[in-house]
């Protein structure tokens, strides 16, 4: 997804049988197959989904309240100045201090190996139409400026904005995915 990208074809390939078979832009195969992205039988995955998304950012405290007040997330944690954790439906929406998460953990502290990123990151929130007309209305009285409100080729919406740090996100229905 982005400027210059486009989805898979609405065009359907034919398979053996002569008929057309539905593309799955998720995995970029035939539906109705076994494979997945790696090649390993669906049922053999042990992965149950994404818990949490990280971002990074230099301004732990303008995060924090453009995530809670903003945009409503429920906040789990804060510790001092490394890092904000939000709820995000089942999952956890994790904001990072980028210069705090460099750093080795202390010898008391849990052994969770130094991370990070530079430049902006992307995350999607998943939203039905009628939340993303929403929180586009109380982005706009924000002064956050929506940058792309537009519909995909599957008909699903996307909107684009950006945090106080520069990270890109972006709200969308779930049938962006097929979900």
């Amino acid at each position: 997804k982005g400027e210059g990208l486009t989805r898979p074809s609405p065009r359907r390939p034919i398979g053996a049988s002569g008929r057309a078979q539905r593309f799955s832009p998720l995995v970029g195969e035939m539906a109705g197959r076994p494979e997945r992205v790696f090649g390993a039988p669906e049922n053999d995955s042990m992965i149950d989904g994404i818990l949490e998304t990280a971002l990074y950012v230099d301004d732990l405290d303008a995060a924090e309240r453009f995530y809670g007040d903003v945009l409503g997330l429920e906040k789990v944690l804060r510790h001092d100045n490394r890092h904000v954790f939000f709820r995000c439906g089942p999952g956890i929406l994790l904001v990072f201090n980028r210069q705090e998460t460099i750093k080795p953990p202390s010898s008391d502290a849990l052994p969770v190996p130094p991370h990070g990123t530079t430049g902006a990151g992307h995350a999607c929130f998943r939203m039905s139409a009628e939340a993303i007309d929403l929180i586009a209305e109380k982005l706009n009285k924000a002064g956050v400026s929506i940058e792309s409100d537009f519909c995909w080729p599957n008909g699903a919406r996307s909107i684009y904005f950006r945090d106080p740090d520069g990270n890109s996100l972006e709200c969308a229905e779930p049938k962006l995915w097929n979900l």
